[in-house]
């Protein structure tokens, strides 16, 4: 079987062993099956969870276009195995055949992780004979080294730098071994070309306008490897089924923070959450107005549209859906759409929920004092997370360095996600003061929400600082102890001090951003080098949380429903 056809076989099994993953944590090995014992305790970090949605007000033909959509999703999960190792195929075939209690314990847990290495555990391999997980990925080629990229890159005309440094290209050598950009277009064609077979299908199906213009246009740019109109399109999507289906993040290219990974949110709209939330896109520019930042670095007119979707889940996928789950997203990542139209932040109501009530209880039990305990509220979980993803589109995006015009991204290089994370997490904080100092956002968020952030950053921090969240999130915690917005008591829970909170939220705002406009790769640096870290106390804290939860585990019933 060729490469193309084996990827595509790849695609249907993920989602049938995805199913029946949670029938593989309910079968536990016999005591003697000590390895398969110990990688079911790990893979159990994860509680599983059914994540459903309502789709009882969609008509047939809707139902029939989500059910394609689900279908081209599956394909991400192929192409996001292949992006992360070009062995990971070979491999899941082969954990695939054993049917011993190591093997569907390591079938799992690859399932779980998307390759044969523990996220949560510094990327341990839990399969014998597996190299260790490359920074590089599948983005670049076997056996090159990230400083010959970087001198080839840095040799190049201005047009193939753009093309070499950009989301949708890998890095191969060509016949006469010399490097050269390849589009994802050839690349991927032939898993594409199955991904927008559906996608046509459900845009054919629909009788929704924008999701069926979208649907075409997205379907079009996996054949041209031009997605500039359809990230304009989906910004400008209106309809009960709100689908994200592409090459966006780039947290697996470790090298630079280059390339776009595959991933699919197949999702349903919350029509009456997300009308409620339409006020905060009315407040964005006053917000950016009055970052704590010199104001040149300001962005004088945001892009015009600033759409919010809360919506649930019905399926996930690809880079979407590899160990700890999505709670929101703020999309598209290409500068150009951002800085002409804006971007898009959607809310997935149930991941929330199942996090709040399956992690972050549990864990506000061990890490607040009691009388702090009932200060956490799932209302400040959800509007801190949507600040969050709101302000990945606020402050400096584009900038200018030593006279040239760049963005922070590739300045940053590989200190951009840890840093991009701290800056959204902490100015959300910010930013909501800022509103209810306003009088816009209700007085009462102010006692629930630090507190929540609080118990919420151990959530992260388990996550592990090699993760760009758990690494952002424990240069806040540090820098917040460090200023004395939060403290440690004498019996190793920790609590806020009101006093001092919103001044320390304040400086370290300025502090993330002020380094992102001067393009500061040396400050972005010296940051994660000191901050990015897990301090004794922390991490006293973090071993009394062995029992709870580290994420959940989605099992899609509504979404294997469709597809049977």
């Amino acid at each position: 079987m060729g490469r193309v056809s084996m990827a595509v076989a790849s695609a249907s099994l993920v989602l049938a062993l995805a199913g029946c993953r949670a029938q593989a944590a309910e079968a536990p090995a016999q005591a003697g099956d000590r390895a398969a014992i110990d990688l079911q305790q790990k893979t159990a970090r994860f509680a599983v969870t059914d994540l459903s949605a309502d789709l009882s007000a969609l008509p047939a033909n809707e139902r029939e276009a989500l059910a394609h959509m689900v279908r081209a999703a599956q394909v991400m999960d192929a192409l996001f195995l292949e992006q992360v190792w070009s062995g990971n195929e070979t491999t899941f075939h082969l954990l695939a055949k054993d049917d011993s209690p190591l093997g569907r314990a390591r079938l799992h847990a690859f399932l779980v992780n998307k390759g044969p290495w523990s996220r949560l555990d510094h990327n341990e391999p839990f399969v014998a004979g597996v190299p260790d997980k490359p920074a590089s990925a599948n983005f670049y080629p076997a056996g090159s080294t990230k400083a010959e990229v970087e001198k080839w890159i840095a040799s190049l005309s201005p047009a193939d730098k753009e093309r070499a440094t950009g989301f949708f290209t890998t890095i191969r050598r060509g016949p006469d071994g010399k490097l050269m950009a390849v589009p994802y277009s050839t690349e991927y064609q032939g898993e594409l070309a199955l991904a927008a077979h559906h996608l046509r299908a459900a845009a054919a199906a629909t009788r929704q306008p924008t999701l069926k213009a979208f649907l075409e246009s997205r379907a079009a740019a996996f054949v041209s490897n031009d997605y500039y109109d359809s990230d304009v399109k989906w910004m400008e999507l209106d309809a009960t089924i709100e689908p994200t289906i592409g090459p966006y993040e780039v947290y697996e290219d470790e090298w630079f923070n280059y390339k776009a990974a595959f991933e699919a949110f197949i999702t349903v709209k919350d029509q009456t959450e997300s009308d409620k939330l339409k006020k905060f896109a009315g407040s964005l520019q006053e917000i950016e107005n009055n970052l704590p930042i010199d104001p040149g670095y300001r962005n004088k007119r945001l892009g015009a549209l600033a759409p919010i979707a809360v919506v649930n889940t019905v399926y996930s996928s690809g880079d979407g859906n590899r160990g700890v789950q999505t709670a929101a997203f703020n999309l598209p990542n290409d500068e150009r759409v951002i800085r002409e139209k804006g971007s898009k932040r959607v809310m997935l109501k149930n991941n929330q929920q199942a996090k709040f009530d399956q992690v972050l209880t549990p864990i506000s039990k061990v890490a607040l004092a009691a009388s702090d305990q009932g200060s956490i509220a799932f209302e400040a979980f959800f509007t801190h997370i949507l600040m969050h993803e709101l302000m990945h589109g606020l402050g400096p995006h584009d900038i200018v360095v030593g006279g040239r015009t760049t963005t922070v991204r590739q300045e940053l290089k590989e200190t951009y996600s840890a840093i991009e994370e701290a800056k959204a997490d902490i100015s959300g904080l910010f930013a909501l003061q800022f509103l209810i100092d306003k009088g816009q956002l209700d007085k009462g968020l102010e006692k629930t929400m630090y507190t929540t952030f609080l118990a919420s950053a151990f959530r992260s921090l388990r996550f592990g600082i090699n993760e760009a969240h758990g690494r952002g999130q424990a240069i806040q915690l540090n820098y917040l102890l460090d200023r004395g917005g939060f403290k440690v008591n004498a019996d190793g829970t920790f609590a806020v001090d009101s006093a001092k909170i919103r001044d320390a939220v304040t400086s370290l705002t300025r502090e993330i951003m002020t380094l992102q406009a001067e393009g500061s790769y040396a400050k972005a640096k010296a940051m994660i080098d000191t901050l990015g870290v897990i301090r004794p106390q922390t991490k006293a804290l973090l071993d009394k949380l062995t029992s709870v939860p580290v994420d959940i585990e989605p099992r899609f019933v509504t979404a294997l429903d469709l597809v049977k």
